[in-house]
């Protein structure tokens, strides 16, 4: 008889966290470098602005409304699977309590957020679109809550429900845990946006800090404990 030598059931560590948040800042980077690039240097519109310049620029812009949808819409697929993959890289961590819930949740939010803004951008890219001014309207403005306030805010949960357990664990360096904290609190606050225009603000601020620190945190974040800390944070 033939005696199978058992050994300890080692987890899946998945895909690497920081090439995957490399790839959807990249991709999202690109869609607002390339469509602007695209539009002659005229940015995506604000929903505060004019309803004439709003009109204007994506009745003169549609090609480049049209990439920066393709673009943004990819980017949200990796930013998924990150999501998927810090929730179960904590879990395997030790991480017991809602923190890696929490960030699957948020992660997974913020990408379909992010994919539902690009469907609606691309929409507004179509000619049978573009000649109706109300709807042009009430689509950006849908544009923006989703791939603006309603993307962000759900970022700065994947932020904190790693950021928590980074800091309470000891799997990230107290800085970062720190800076990470710190960022899902300027994210949250975002959601003032709803009421004052001038909120708007903190939007692009809590975006871009998010992406680099997903980003510095994929590639620091251990795949196996290094200590003993207490992992039922």
């Amino acid at each position: 008889m033939t005696t199978i030598e058992r050994t300890p059931r080692q987890a899946q560590a998945g895909p690497p966290l920081g090439i995957l948040a490399v790839v959807f800042t990249a991709l999202f980077l690109a869609g607002i470098i390339v469509s602007t690039v695209m539009a002659g240097g005229d940015t995506f519109p604000s929903p505060f602005g004019s309803s004439a310049g709003i009109l204007a620029y994506f009745h003169d812009h549609h090609d480049a409304v049209q990439v920066g949808a393709f673009l943004q819409f990819g980017a949200s697929v990796p930013m998924a699977i990150y999501a998927a993959t810090a929730s179960a890289r904590l879990r395997n961590l030790g991480i017991r309590a809602p923190g890696a819930t929490i960030a699957l949740t948020g992660g997974m939010l913020a990408a379909a957020m992010l994919a539902l803004s690009a469907m609606l951008s691309w929409v507004l890219s179509r000619p049978e679109v573009r000649t109706e001014a109300a709807v042009v309207r009430a689509l950006q403005d849908l544009t923006f809550a989703t791939g603006g306030t309603g993307h962000v805010v759900f970022l700065g949960l994947l932020v904190a429900g790693i950021a928590v357990p980074g800091l309470l664990a000891n799997l990230l360096p107290r800085p970062l845990a720190l800076t990470g904290l710190a960022i899902a609190v300027i994210a949250e606050l975002s959601t003032l946006t709803f009421l004052i225009s001038g909120a708007a603000i903190l939007l692009p601020i809590a975006r871009f800090t998010s992406l680099a620190w997903l980003t510095a945190t994929g590639f620091l974040l251990p795949r196996t404990r290094t200590n003993k800390a207490d992992t039922r944070k």
